[in-house]
């Protein structure tokens, strides 16, 4: 399987930033509740709005399930900024500092987030906030110096995360490479990640030079990022010039805001701690281009 990826025949709206008008779910902060954001586009790439609980199918380890909530409101996100100030991001930090403030101006004022970086070591720069204006003022006072520890940079958010105010949850990483002096292993992060309720986006700041010269943990950085990222429903994006990078910062910001967000109570009711893995099903109108959906591809079953 190559992530939650599947591709069907639905109804089409063009990107944007608005979703439609539907009652908004009431999520609660229950263990038993799982929610699955989902994200559709079409051949070109564009957001798709429009469908409704009834195109949507949604298995735990091969059983339907039945969703009880289903919504394209604009839900108020809790996210995590992780951003790399390493020696090798040099120049590419003012960039990358640059594109974060692009996607900070799609968020809302419901909306809540932290700030952290990591070099030779991880740290919560800024915990959770409503005021981005803070956020974008301390990436932009960030300076750069040190080795890479990515990992436990995305091992640090992952427990600020717990703090989140909101059941919609992400992170955005942005980072020039791999890991190389992590106490963290990318297994042990891989599965932190799985048991996560969070989604991970990453945007990579990557030279164009080649790989002489990084070690096989930097060079393997951005095929990480991408499983992290395919693993929750989100999506790691390069960039392959410096222009690009507000770009990508918006897209993600825009994706965010423009998911449909299921949620279930799962027909398995033991609570063994085990992993559950989700596949999505689309019901598919006639006379409509292909279009590809993401999602989470699983959860941990509570354990008592």
């Amino acid at each position: 399987m190559t992530g939650g990826c599947v591709r069907g025949v639905i109804a089409v709206c063009g990107f944007g930033w608005t979703a439609l008008a539907q009652p908004a779910p009431s999520f609660r902060a229950d263990t038993t509740l799982v929610l699955v954001p989902v994200t559709v586009t079409d051949p070109s790439n564009r957001y798709v709005l429009g469908l409704s609980k009834e195109n949507f199918h949604l298995f735990e380890d091969g059983v339907e399930q039945k969703i009880t909530s289903f919504s394209t409101e604009d839900a108020p996100l809790s996210v995590g900024l992780i951003v790399d100030v390493s020696g090798s991001m040099g120049l590419k930090l003012h960039l990358s500092s640059g594109a974060a403030g692009q996607f900070l101006k799609t968020m809302n004022s419901s909306d809540e987030a932290f700030l952290v970086e990591f070099s030779d070591q991880a740290e919560v720069v800024l915990p959770f906030t409503h005021q981005m204006n803070r956020i974008e003022q301390k990436i932009g006072a960030l300076s750069t110096g040190g080795l890479t520890a990515m990992l436990d940079g995305i091992h640090i958010s992952l427990d600020e995360m717990k703090k989140a105010s909101n059941p919609r949850k992400a992170l955005l990483i942005i980072s020039d490479g791999g890991d190389n002096h992590s106490r963290y292993t990318s297994k042990q992060i891989e599965e932190l990640v799985r048991q996560a309720d969070t989604q991970i986006f990453a945007m990579g700041v990557f030279d164009t030079l080649g790989p002489f010269g990084l070690s096989f943990a930097e060079m393997d950085g951005p095929r990480l990022l991408s499983e992290l990222a395919e693993q929750t429903g989100g999506r790691a994006l390069a960039a392959t010039s410096d222009r690009d990078l507000p770009t990508i910062a918006s897209r993600i910001g825009v994706e965010l805001r423009n998911q449909y967000v299921l949620a279930y109570s799962s027909t398995n009711t033991v609570r063994d701690g085990k992993y559950r893995h989700l596949e999505l099903k689309l019901d598919q109108p006639p006379a409509f281009p292909k279009l590809s959906a993401r999602w989470r591809l699983g959860y941990y079953a509570p354990n008592d």
